[in-house]
């Protein structure tokens, strides 16, 4: 990954990452990582994850050393979607997306096209759902519906039993109701 140039050191603050170094800080946000709260730098859970799987963290919780699988523990006490989260974040970044948090449609995300973070919005929003596991067309319809009158394209990004993500792209469509119209005549015997 040449994201970035040097690891991260960060300390684990419930389920997110507190980044004190200003340098690495700029370096993050220039990627597309972590964002500012109540005047500290953090990176969010799926941002850690990443991080520490291509090892570009060295992540503490005090003096011990926290692993991905650590680190994965503490972000499903949290977030039981944390896992789905993560493999969606880890496959967008991979092929050159930023994605930051969604607007809370569940495991989403805004995601820039490739080289327009910073320059312009997020043209997607990318939502989660996981093979096999049943959801309810009503509430994927108003999502999709609340989406797009955002001014964004969603997409369903699904997680195989595998783990690899498949992409959906989808859109609202009207249905109008089938009438008799004058010169077309039904099937006749």
């Amino acid at each position: 990954m040449s994201e970035l140039d040097s690891k991260v050191e960060g300390t684990l603050v419930k389920d997110h990452v507190l980044v004190s170094d200003k340098d690495m800080q700029h370096s993050l946000e220039l990627k597309g990582f972590g964002e500012e709260m109540k005047k500290k730098f953090f990176l969010k859970p799926f941002e850690s994850l990443y991080l520490l799987y291509v090892d570009k963290l060295k992540l503490f919780r005090g003096k011990t050393l926290v692993d991905f699988d650590s680190m994965m523990t503490e972000c499903m006490k949290v977030d039981p979607d944390s896992f789905t989260k993560f493999l969606i974040y880890r496959d967008l970044r991979t092929k050159g997306y930023v994605a930051k948090d969604g607007f809370g449609f569940g495991s989403d995300f805004r995601v820039y096209e490739r080289g327009q973070f910073g320059e312009k919005g997020a043209k997607y929003v990318v939502f989660g759902m996981t093979e096999g596991k049943r959801e309810k067309i009503g509430l994927l319809q108003k999502q999709i519906e609340d989406i797009t009158t955002m001014g964004k394209e969603p997409v369903i990004a699904v997680i195989e039993r595998r783990g690899e993500v498949i992409y959906y792209k989808v859109s609202k469509i009207q249905f109008h109701q089938n009438k008799d119209q004058p010169g077309f005549s039904g099937i006749e015997s």
